[in-house]
């Protein structure tokens, strides 16, 4: 690869320019999660036709990529990130544009073609910036790793404050400012030479970071339909919660170059399965114990994945090539976690509402309010059953606070009883899907015990 001119000011800030771009393609694999509740408003549909705005896109980065696997050696990687950014910022406009679903998660899927293309490019122009393979290669893991950790905070942020659209809206011109970088490199194609052998090696680092990325599915996903569409929370606030996992995956880096290598994925690996575990067992709808395990999680994800992508990277002449190929593996961990856990989640919250409103029949019962408040609130309470069994999201407030709950402390009593009730009734419906993503980062420590130092790590 040809070095290009450097100097300290303006390379770093082209380096700078290719890393956000970096991490704005990997946080998009979750930017939108916090804003599915006010698109599946939005477009009048069903949880499971909304998640496809999330999915799309992911399937879309790990088939265009593992296709590029094949030929992107053989293309100049100012080319490839060029055409990626391009793409990216034509889709992304499209995205904030869209009138329906459908054209939505087309629009989604064109957006991850471009994030497959840009993510290739962009770790050949990082070495060539920083003139140094390892610098390059730890921009980009840095880069992505805490893209990945912040985008469900960050879409909460700019969901609440500017309206879904924004999400979309704000990446064009990042993606403009990461082209102006791109036209300043000259990256001269790399020879590949002995590829096969380091795909082989670093096979196991791969898998696991498959692995662990599907287990993230419990945190940037299952997370966000728990707290917002369950426990009742705004984006915003959402965003704060979930804020913890940027934060701690931050502040595990000191910890991460202490550590030795296979200790650190020993570690990580083991503290995110130990916070999904926290997740499946929450007793109910605590944020105090939510934020604990969403550190646990964070920690996890902060000492395993640079480790572990440093590994899966050939720094000599198979660059573009293993990381291309680590990039299919990550998303194609969570589209494959993502198609296990939402049928799954599907099949337990029926019965889940069933014993919800079993309960909170039992909890309106022996309220100590009179019988004319209770009758209408009854009827009113069950129509708002029956939106949640037609896919819609209920607000069971709403019955109590029309008929006085906010002047009568004992309304107001009875309507928070209820609404604990069904919160954490819905809440353990969750478990499943929580001990599931935990197992995906199980499986993933599993691996890393059986290949240690063959693979592994570098």
């Amino acid at each position: 690869m040809a070095a290009c001119e450097y100097n300290s000011g303006m390379g770093s800030f082209r380096v700078a320019l290719v890393a956000v771009a970096v991490g704005v393609a990997f946080a998009d694999s979750s930017i939108v999660v916090l804003a599915l509740p006010e698109l599946y408003t939005k477009f009048n549909t069903t949880i499971e036709r909304v998640s496809w705005v999330v999915t799309a896109y992911n399937a879309a980065v790990a088939v265009a990529a593992l296709a590029l696997v094949v030929l992107v050696h053989r293309l100049r990687a100012t080319t490839v990130m060029a055409a990626g950014l391009v793409v990216f910022m034509a889709a992304s406009i499209a995205c904030a544009a869209a009138n329906s679903l459908w054209f939505l998660v087309g629009a989604r899927s064109v957006q991850g073609i471009g994030a497959a293309l840009l993510l290739a490019g962009s770790l050949p122009i990082l070495t060539a910036l920083t003139r140094s393979a390892v610098r390059g290669a730890t921009v980009w893991t840095l880069a992505g790793t805490f893209g990945a950790a912040l985008g469900p905070a960050l879409g909460g942020v700019v969901t609440q404050v500017l309206g879904w659209r924004a999400i979309f809206a704000v990446q064009a011109p990042l993606a403009a400012l990461g082209l102006l970088a791109v036209v300043a490199v000259t990256a001269a194609p790399v020879l590949e030479e002995g590829w096969r052998l380091s795909l082989a090696r670093a096979a196991p680092a791969n898998t696991c970071i498959g692995l662990l990325f599907g287990a993230l599915v419990g945190v940037l996903f299952l997370y966000v339909l728990l707290v917002i569409t369950v426990w009742g929370y705004s984006p915003i606030a959402g965003a704060a919660i979930v804020s913890i996992l940027p934060v701690t995956t931050l502040a595990a880096r000191p910890l991460e170059r202490r550590l030795p290598r296979l200790t650190a994925v020993y570690g990580g690996a083991a503290l995110l399965a130990l916070g999904l575990l926290a997740l499946a067992l929450l007793p109910s709808a605590s944020v105090g114990f939510l934020v604990g395990a969403l550190a646990l999680c964070g920690v996890g994800l902060g000492l395993s994945i640079p480790v572990l992508s440093h590994a899966a990277l050939d720094l000599g002449a198979g660059l573009s090539r293993s990381g291309t190929l680590t990039i299919g593996i990550r998303h194609l961990g969570l589209v494959l976690a993502i198609a296990l856990i939402a049928p799954l989640l599907a099949s337990a919250l029926p019965p889940a509402g069933h014993r919800a409103e079993l309960r909170a029949t039992a909890v309106l019962l022996d309220a100590r309010i009179g019988l004319t408040s209770k009758i209408p609130i009854a009827l009113a309470a069950r129509g708002e059953f029956a939106r949640a069994q037609a896919g819609e999201i209920p607000n069971l407030a709403r019955p109590f606070d029309a008929h006085g709950a906010k002047r009568d402390p004992a309304l107001a009593a009875a309507r928070d009883d209820l609404i604990a009730t069904i919160r954490d009734t819905i809440t353990r419906a969750f478990r499943s899907s929580f001990l599931l993503s935990a197992a995906f980062a199980a499986a993933g420590l599993l691996v890393a015990l059986l290949f240690r130092g063959r693979g592994v790590v570098d």
